[in-house]
């Protein structure tokens, strides 16, 4: 589903909402305008891959939301650096149901996690 906005007369990029009910590794058309929901009622996973399997450019906003009541952990694939203010900041994990977050790629296999984390 794409939202569509006019700011001051002005094309904002819709966002695409990604709808999952299981755990789930982000592809490159999660990237930038696109918002991956996570209704599941058990503990579910969101995994980054590395590059070598998806080539997100450097820059690269992934965001994400828990709407269901089983907490997500965001994984890191193979290579993949996460850094984040989380208890555990290698494996943040969102805080409770409707929390959402956002992974900024800051360089080639490096996220930086931001957003409502435990």
């Amino acid at each position: 589903m794409a939202v569509s906005l006019l700011v001051n007369g002005s094309a904002v990029p819709a966002v695409t909402v990604n709808a999952q009910t299981a755990s789930y590794t982000f592809v490159l058309g999660d990237g930038n305008n696109t918002l991956v929901t996570l209704s599941n009622a058990s503990a579910n996973t969101v995994t980054i891959p590395p590059n070598s399997s998806v080539a997100f450019p450097v820059g690269t906003v992934l965001n994400f939301a828990q709407t269901g009541a089983g907490q997500t952990t965001i994984t890191q694939g193979s290579g993949v650096t996460i850094t984040s203010t989380g208890a555990t900041a290698t494996a943040p994990k969102t805080r409770v149901q409707y929390s959402a977050a956002t992974a900024i790629q800051t360089s080639a296999n490096n996220w930086l996690v931001i957003g409502d984390l435990a």
